[in-house]
This record gives structure tokens, sequence and C-alpha cells, in this order.
């Protein structure tokens, strides 16, 4: 009996140990919540709307919507990794709970599907000015397919990162990830992860100018010219919610470079991803700000409601 006891405080005090934390570690810790609680809800919103509006009920808002789905899963994702981590701070412990491994592969699977989902978008924007008379391409069922690959592939990403202990706990940092340092992982993640479907975003935008320029020297249709500037409009700013995630990613990307030749900062995960959270937040922001559709609906809804609230008020007046 004394010996069962004995083991199972042993193994306690193996999984869990105390650790010193800085005065700013609770304090970050909390405006990252913050941040990830207003990506949350920004996204649950987001995709009400796509839901319950009609005018939404599109190809492009499907694909929109996936970009928008990825987004917030990961925004939850990483909710989680901070309660965790908030939650480890104030106890001032080093403890890797049962899904730390998982939080930290599905991050990745999530992030991976949420770049190709940009990819995805740009690629339908250009199926549609350059190959006009393709409409299986870009149908529904084939549109839905794609997204569908997408996830999987996502997934199947993401599998390098758990074998052979490529997701390790940092308990310097309180979260599960994948060490900065000059490893297979580091650079399957950084080609495959985020330089191809980076690059052919960018690729496709530039294909995209070049082929609206040459419409424009031609004599095409007015109707043909303005859709391929409209598609054009659309890809360019799928490049700049790619390009918030390239600015604000620049500390991940300067701890990697770094850890390719020398130990990074000791609270490299803390600071990158601080900036992670922050680019979530704006590219909800944006995202909200770029989609007219949902943009309509809710200037209606608030117009319908100012007007609702002056005849009341009016109505009030009279009466008195």
């Amino acid at each position: 009996m004394n010996s069962t006891n004995f083991t199972s405080i042993q193994t306690s005090v193996s999984k869990s140990s105390t650790i010193n934390t800085e005065s700013w570690f609770i304090p970050l810790d909390i405006i990252n919540i913050i941040f990830l609680i207003l990506v949350i809800i920004l996204g649950v919103l987001f995709l009400f709307i796509i839901i319950i509006d009609k005018a939404c009920h599109t190809v492009p808002m499907m694909l929109v919507a996936d970009s928008c789905l990825t987004e917030l899963l990961f925004a939850i994702d990483l909710f989680g990794v901070m309660i965790w981590s908030l939650k480890n701070d104030l106890k001032q412990i080093a403890y890797q709970d049962s899904l730390c491994i998982f939080r930290g592969y599905f991050g990745h699977a999530i992030f991976a599907a949420q770049l190709q989902s940009y990819l995805l978008q740009a690629i339908y924007r250009y199926i549609t000015v350059v190959y006009p008379t393709r409409l299986f391409w870009q149908s529904k069922q084939f549109q839905g397919f794609l997204i569908g690959l997408t996830w999987v592939c996502g997934f199947i990403f993401a599998i390098p990162h758990v074998v052979n202990d490529g997701i390790q706990y940092n308990a310097d940092n309180q979260i599960c990830e994948t060490p900065f340092r000059l490893s297979f992982v580091i650079i399957y993640n950084s080609i495959v992860g985020y330089f191809i479907p980076m690059n052919g975003i960018m690729f496709i935008y530039i294909k995209l100018v070049f082929y609206v320029k040459e419409m424009n020297k031609r004599v095409t249709i007015v109707n043909t010219v303005s859709r391929a500037q409209r598609e054009l409009k659309m890809v360019h700013r799928i490049v700049i919610l790619v390009s918030i995630l390239l600015i604000l990613g620049i500390p991940y990307t300067t701890f990697t470079f770094i850890g390719f030749f020398t130990k990074p900062p000791k609270y490299d995960f803390r600071i990158s991803f601080t900036f992670m959270y922050i680019a979530l937040l704006f590219i909800m922001i944006t995202l909200f700000q770029f989609t007219d559709s949902v943009k309509i609906y809710i200037m209606t809804k608030i117009k319908r409601r100012s007007n609702t609230i002056a005849a009341a008020t009016i109505q009030m007046i009279g009466i008195r």
C-alpha cells in the first residue's frame, strides 16, 4: 500500500514541477486570451451571417467561409493553449497535460488548412477569369471536394510534427511545439506549410495582373474586362490577408532562422505567438472589411434597427 502511494506521488512529481515565472507572464497571457476571444466572437458572427443570409450562399462565399472556419478553429485551439498556459503560470508549475501534444498537432494542421484555403480562393478566382467556360471547375460540388481535400492534406501535413517527438513540451513557454532548431520538421514545415501556398498565391496574383493587362490591350468585351478586374481585386485582397500573416509572423520566422545556428531566446514562443494572436485578430477584422456581402447584411440590420428606433421615438413624442 505504501509503495503504491509512493509510486503515485513520484509519478505526479515527474509530471509537474515548480518553476520561476516572470512578472509579465500573466498580464501577457490575459491580453492574448482577450485577443483570441475577440477572434472567436467575430468568427462565429461571420459564419452565422453566411449561414442565415441567402445572398451569401454562393461558391466564392463558400470558399471565404472555409477560410473563416479554419481561422476560428485555429483560434479555439490557441485559446485552449493560452488557458492551460495561464493556469500553469498562476500555479508556477511546469505541467504537460494529456492534450498538449494534440493541441500542437491540431494547430499545425489547421494553420496549414488555413493557408491552403487562401490558395484555393486564389485558384478559383484565376479559373473564373482564365477559364470562364469550365463551369464544372467553378461548381459547388467540385469546390466543395477541393475544400475537403485541403482539410485532409492539412491533417496529413501535420503528421511528421508528432512522429519522432517532433512536438515537445516547452516548460519556459508553457506550450507543446516543434523546437526552433535545424531539423527536418522545421525545414519541412517552412517549405510545405508556408513557402508553397504563399508563393502559389503570389504567383496567381502576378499571372492575373499580366492577364488583365493583356486583356486591356486587346479588343475585349467590357463586361469580361470588368469581371477580370473584379476577380483581380479579390485576389489582391487575399494577398493582403497573407501579408498580414507574413508581417506579424516576422518574429516566428526570425526565431526559426536563429534556431538554425544557435539557441533562440528563452521565451521565443511566448513572443512569436503573441504576434500571431494579433495577426489573427487583424485578419478577422480585414475579412469583415473585404467581404461585401457580410458588410451589406450588417449595415442593413443596423440601418433597419436605427429606423425602428427613430420611428418609435417619433411615435412617443407624438403621444406626449
